[in-house]
């Protein structure tokens, strides 16, 4: 008689990232409810932020099985284009201070004094993945040159360094947002930002909103890296550990519950993750951003994405389409709230 030996499991640990914003696989993980959630299938939790470099450079190319990431859909739309074995497995939308900032001596004040100005716009950097802060200016300034009936053809593009990477420099004056040291010298009149920390870094140089794309009703203009924002996973889980991806769900859906509950606890954790203070946290994120924080794969959050794979497509930065309808596994969060369902009294 012969016997067959139990499969090996598809991964030995778990992989984490996410970006400096607000989610709330983000808030899952600073509560330790994925580490908790995972230790009981017996299996470590490790954050590639924290890991070495030949780990960490996994954020962008999403290669690395046992891999989860919630961030900017600049990345994940790239890597999925370049093959990466990915599915998308939720979506969301948090609007945290998108804008257009000029000085106030430019005399820009709506989005028509655009027209035949110089906007910061930032180099290619070595991947198309790692170019994320250039398709983030490309886009927003497209949102609201739009609301004017302009394009970006009625402006006059600066190149600037791609300098959004990592964490500022302590007590450092310097501005770290692409465009923001520019914009200060004079040398280009407009620049596109978004977040916390942004918003801290143009409060210190002074400068003004031209353009508020958050006051914006249609969200359309508002598509950008971070909206709506993805949650993707390492297709290999998804096949051979479902179970996996489905706690990590569940938790995801817990954090968004507590998160809708305790603002001043979110900022707390928000103030850490985004790299920034109390006030910049503030004027990134308007009252009740912390009760919209659950995933969803709903129609409308499918179209936007589509929207931002298309002008990633017509401006350079996929290497082939991608069929964001057919990149959804819709299963995963079905189940996570089924089962976010049952446990809960």
């Amino acid at each position: 008689m012969t016997t067959t030996a139990p499969a090996k499991p598809a991964v030995d640990k778990i992989w984490y990232t996410r970006c400096p914003v607000p989610t709330a696989s983000g808030l899952a993980h600073n509560l330790g409810w994925l580490s908790d959630a995972f230790a009981a299938r017996g299996l470590q939790v490790g954050v590639l932020q924290e890991a070495p470099p030949e780990i960490a450079r996994h954020h962008f190319d999403h290669r690395l099985l046992g891999l989860f990431r919630e961030g900017g859909n600049v990345p994940a739309l790239v890597a999925r284009s370049e093959g990466a074995p990915t599915r998308l497995i939720g979506l969301t939308w948090i609007d945290e201070g998108q804008a257009v900032l000029t000085r106030p001596d430019t005399g820009i004040a709506s989005p028509a004094d655009l027209a035949g100005r110089r906007i910061a716009v930032p180099a290619w950097a070595d991947t198309r993945a790692k170019s994320f802060p250039r398709a983030m200016a490309l886009h927003g300034f497209r949102g609201a040159l739009a609301l004017a009936g302009l394009t970006l053809d009625d402006v006059e593009h600066v190149e600037v360094p791609p300098t959004l990477s990592g964490r500022p420099e302590p007590d450092s004056p310097a501005p770290t947002w692409p465009g923001l040291a520019e914009l200060a010298a004079g040398t280009v009149d407009a620049v596109y930002v978004k977040g916390a920390r942004a918003a801290e870094e143009a409060a210190a140089i002074g400068a003004t909103v031209a353009v508020d794309l958050d006051a914006v009703p249609d969200r359309r203009h508002r598509v950008n890296n971070g909206t709506p924002r993805p949650i993707t996973v390492h297709e290999r889980i998804l096949d051979e550990r479902p179970e996996l991806v489905t706690d990590f769900l569940v938790q995801t859906l817990r954090a968004a519950d507590w998160a809708a509950t305790d603002p001043d606890g979110v900022r707390r954790i928000l103030a850490a993750e985004t790299h920034s203070g109390a006030e910049g946290v503030a004027r990134a994120y308007a009252d009740g951003f912390h009760t919209g924080l659950h995933p969803d794969l709903s129609d409308e959050r499918l179209d936007l994405l589509a929207a931002q794979e298309d002008f990633l497509h017509r401006h350079g930065f996929l290497a082939e389409r991608v069929d964001v309808r057919a990149w959804a596994a819709h299963e995963p969060l079905a189940a996570a709230r089924e089962a976010l369902a049952r446990a809960t009294p």
